[in-house]
């Protein structure tokens, strides 16, 4: 059984739940747009799943719930922001916020995070860019899950990638990719059905490819591209940490529990004019999407998403009785002056 939920009913329960949970009203409500927002792109693992852990984390102080982002002009094109340990989500809507103005008048400008939490949905802040009419890259690191290759240490995240270039009259194209195989949460998932994961998709503590859940969980995960991918994950780490004095993957806590210190991890963003350089980019990124949507079988990356976007928010959220009793836990019983 399942409970449909609209997209403002889903948000007001994730805020009560956080101010319930030694979190800030603005706080919370970055964090709920951001929880929806994942729920909308069809990534439920980044969506109202984590709310148990993300109030679990600020009761605990290992998120700080009442941390306000800290803006510091470096140079002329750039903003260094502290997210304090606290949620990112407050951190990346208020570079969302500084980029396009900055990108306009620089014809490039970036953002880097550092002291921050879990990033969500990479997709959602670029396509947020695009649709302000800027074109942008975002890079973010994780908790250690993936070993440079040869090696078995995992040394970086998953580290997603994205970005998005605006059309036109048109939603913009967002590419989203996690630098893993697959996703963690898939080896999880398979561990509770007693199920084996295909043997591409991790490596166990010796390095040695597996089909085993458990041994996966307790290994690396298998990078997407093999030593391709985990050159990407480097060059993650130190666009989003090393260049911005975050944590690396390393040395980050995990994002899924109240234990240890505050995971620490950053994010860059760049944001670029589409008329930096004089080209009629818009028009011409206009004609790449006319020649793959005129491709058969081809698809615009971000078109999935974007449609499964406009039903959920048609439809609402289907969430299983199982998350929703933890929700309402959470949340618990709605202010008297709502019931009226």
């Amino acid at each position: 059984m399942s409970t449909i939920l609209s997209g403002e009913k889903a948000t007001a329960l994730v805020v009560r739940a956080l101010t319930r949970s030694k979190t800030s009203p603005d706080n919370a409500a970055a964090v709920a747009r951001a929880l929806v927002a994942a729920e909308f792109a069809g990534q439920a693992g980044h969506g109202l799943r984590r709310l148990a852990s993300y109030c679990a984390q600020a009761v605990d102080g290992k998120v700080d719930g009442f941390a306000r982002p800290i803006v510091e002009r470096i140079k002329p094109g750039s903003v260094a922001i502290d997210a304090g340990n606290g949620f990112a989500f407050p951190a990346l809507e208020t570079a969302v916020d500084i980029l396009p103005e900055l990108a306009r008048t620089q014809g490039i400008a970036a953002a880097g995070i550092r002291r921050s939490h879990h990033s969500g949905v990479a997709g959602l802040p670029v396509e947020a860019l695009a649709t302000r009419g800027i074109v942008a890259i975002m890079v973010g690191n994780s908790p250690p899950a993936m070993a440079p290759w040869g090696s078995n240490r995992a040394l970086f995240g998953t580290n997603p990638i994205a970005f998005a270039a605006p059309l036109p009259a048109a939603d913009p194209i967002v590419v989203d990719v996690s630098l893993s195989r697959a996703a963690r949460g898939k080896i999880m998932a398979a561990g509770q059905k007693g199920e084996a994961i295909p043997e591409n998709w991790a490596f166990d503590a010796q390095g040695n490819p597996t089909t085993d859940p458990a041994a996966a969980l307790a290994g690396t995960m298998a990078p997407l591209g093999d030593a391709k991918g985990t050159a990407l994950a480097l060059m993650v780490e130190l666009l989003c940490a090393g260049l911005t004095g975050a944590n690396y993957a390393y040395r980050a806590s995990s994002f899924f529990d109240d234990h240890g210190d505050p995971p620490g991890v950053g994010q860059t963003l760049i944001a670029i004019d589409p008329e930096c350089f004089g080209a009629g980019a818009m028009a011409r990124f206009a004609e790449m999407a006319v020649a793959i949507e005129a491709a058969e079988g081809a698809r615009l990356p971000g078109r999935r998403r974007q449609e499964f976007a406009r039903r959920l928010s048609a439809d609402g959220i289907s969430v299983d009785d199982d998350l929703m009793n933890a929700i309402r836990s959470l949340a618990g019983s709605e202010p008297k002056a709502a019931d009226a």
